[in-house]
């Protein structure tokens, strides 16, 4: 199902999301394929990645053949998400963004044959950050957040990278503001600064070559969620960089995240 509008904001593009259904008896009809009300699917929600300032719902980021099929496949519907990018509002538009589609999930969820309650975040560097923060909120009732490569912690992610006053850098045209001018805003938007004992489950990956979202970022994330009494399963991929770059195997990592997936919402 294409381009399905989950929210309108006056003065924006109508936001869309694309939802992945099982195949209907003759392979074309998806809406054909709903499942009997006592065996509907769990919902893996995906965020894209692109800095906030490009990419599109029709994209899973790594280059892993049939992705969005594959997680199906398992037993999910995936609703892929677009959200408004930097140049169209800054932090948190996207957050609410991405509560309007769970919002649009659970009202039409029943009719399609989902279950919106048995629900798991997944994004990709920036749409990871995005799932984090909303994994982190009460209202979200997410059962598990998957991270793959997302910034979590801003403030120290500019100290590494010697961007705190750089306007030019992704984040700084988030926030419309650098991290050094502004890091209170940098903070509110640190899942790793958010981590609560509440949190859902989370999945944090990361690369050891990643030179983008430096594997110290998955670290920090995943000491804060321990720290606050929360589970949380960190895998540094030994020479990956971002988006699984260099010699990875991707279908393992796509294979051990819908197996995390499907346990949580077991």
């Amino acid at each position: 199902m294409r381009d399905v509008v989950y929210a309108e904001r006056d003065g924006f593009r109508p936001l869309a999301l694309d939802l992945h259904l099982p195949a209907g008896p003759s392979g074309s009809d998806a809406s054909a394929a709903r499942p009997p009300a006592d065996t509907a699917l769990p919902v893996v929600l995906f965020l894209h990645g692109g800095g906030w300032q490009v990419g599109s719902r029709r994209e899973f980021g790594p280059d892993i053949a049939d992705a969005f099929e594959r997680i199906v496949e398992a037993g999910f519907a995936v609703a892929s998400v677009d959200y408004r990018l930097s140049a169209e509002a800054v932090f948190p538009a996207q957050v609410d963004d991405v509560l309007a589609a769970i919002g649009w999930l659970r009202a039409n969820g029943p009719g399609l044959g989902l279950d919106a309650s048995r629900l798991v975040l997944w994004g990709e560097s920036a749409g990871a950050t995005l799932a984090m923060l909303v994994g982190l909120r009460a209202d979200a009732a997410a059962r598990a957040v998957i991270d793959w490569y997302g910034p979590t912690d801003f403030i120290e992610h500019a100290r590494a990278l010697g961007r705190e006053h750089d306007p030019g850098c992704s984040e700084a045209k988030w926030f419309g503001a650098t991290v050094g001018s502004d890091p209170a805003t940098a903070a509110a938007a640190s899942p790793a600064r958010r981590a609560h004992g509440d949190a859902p489950p989370f999945l944090i990956v990361n690369g050891t070559a990643d030179t983008s979202v430096p594997a110290s970022q998955a670290v920090l994330l995943a000491d804060a969620l321990a720290a606050a009494g929360a589970e949380a399963t960190l895998v540094l991929v030994e020479g990956a960089g971002h988006r699984w770059e260099g010699d990875v195997d991707r279908d393992a990592l796509l294979d051990d995240a819908i197996a995390f997936a499907r346990r949580a919402v077991a």
